[in-house]
Formats: structure tokens, C-alpha cells, sequence
């Protein structure tokens, strides 16, 4: 089985991107530089909002997600899993975790990147508050 989730968001002036352990998209307009893990904004998703199909997937154990942060012709891939915990319940975040920890934000853990191991060039682009920035979210259950 397997569901993808398109995501659409937009930069800030105060992406730092400098967080070791999670990343994280937002349908919050405002950041501030307290919020170093926050790579967008303005996105059209929360963790409530994914398809029932797509939960259904990154809630199994078997649960594999890849995640691509597309921004002007740059990509970074994370490469993550689910996990039967999930809840997905979350309003506005989206937060993917390098640990095991889970709340209603949390989209996917034990993942292969965090903010800081983002590449600077993109980065950079995600500082633009006219950049639009595209996250698709694949998850893939051999069950």
C-alpha cells in the first residue's frame, strides 16, 4: 500500500533551520527565531488534515515515508518511518523527528535528517517569504 500527501507552504524571513532533531511545517503564518526546526509556513496541511488513507499507511509498523522539501529547483530528501503511534491528529504542524518521541504534530520519526542537516542553499531560499515550497510525503506499507 502506499499514499502521497502534497503539501504547499511558503518561506520566512526567520528560518534559521539550525534544529539537530526535527523539522517542521506549519499552517501558522507568524515565526519567530525561537522557532529554529520551522522550514515553512503558511502551509496547507496539518497532521489532521492528510487523507485516512495516508494515516491508515504511516500508522503501521511497517511504515516507510520519504519526504521531499522542493524549493526553486533545489530538493532535500528525508527518508523517515511511521509508526502505529501516530496519532495525526495535529491542526496546523507537521513535525518530523530524528527521535522515537510522539505527540499529535509528529508526521514521521527516526528520520535520516533534521533542519540543521538541511543544505544551506536551500536554506536560503526558504528565508524568501515569496518562496513557495513544495513537500510531498510518500509513505509505503508492505501490508
Amino acid at each position: 500500500m502506499r499514499a502521497t500527501e502534497i503539501i504547499h507552504a511558503h518561506g520566512h524571513e526567520n528560518v534559521l533551520s539550525t534544529n539537530k532533531t526535527t523539522f517542521e511545517i506549519t499552517k501558522e503564518i507568524h515565526l519567530t527565531k525561537r522557532g529554529d526546526c520551522i522550514i515553512a509556513v503558511g502551509s496547507n496541511k496539518g497532521a489532521n488534515d492528510l487523507s485516512l488513507r495516508f494515516k491508515k499507511i504511516a500508522q503501521s509498523e511497517s511504515a516507510r515515508m520519504e519526504i521531499t522539501v522542493e524549493v526553486d529547483g533545489e530538493a532535500e530528501v528525508i527518508n523517515a518511518f511511521g509508526s502505529h503511534h501516530l496519532s495525526l491528529t495535529h491542526p496546523t504542524d507537521l513535525v518530523v523527528r530524528k527521535s522515537d518521541y510522539m505527540c499529535g504534530r509528529t508526521l514521521a520519526i527516526r528520520a535520516d535528517k533534521a533542519a540543521e542537516d538541511f543544505a544551506r542553499t536551500l536554506v536560503e531560499k526558504l528565508r524568501n517569504p515569496k518562496q513557495r515550497v513544495k513537500i510531498t510525503v510518500t509513505a509505503e506499507s508492505v501490508i
